[in-house]
């Protein structure tokens, strides 16, 4: 058994309730249903430097508004 700290084993026990009260669902969604977290990951996988943005990055603006009017968006692969 591992013992909090004391003052931390209040917070820990509220936080303890709050996630005992969730309800969460897992689900999977392909690539091309979610391409503005397809294009974050791509970034975050190939960027070495620690990175936040404040406003929409410039590269997934594009999907962003796609998504926000309901268009589809579609991966096509060609050799």
């Amino acid at each position: 058994m591992f013992f909090y700290p004391w003052r931390l084993a209040n917070k820990w026990r509220i936080c303890k309730m709050w996630i005992s009260s969730m309800r969460f669902k897992v689900s999977y969604i392909f690539r091309e249903g979610n391409t503005c977290a397809d294009k974050l990951t791509s970034f975050g996988v190939s960027s070495k430097v620690y990175t936040w943005w404040d406003v929409t990055p410039s590269f997934i603006f594009e999907e962003v508004n796609k998504n926000r009017l309901g268009l589809p968006n579609y991966r096509c692969n060609f050799l």
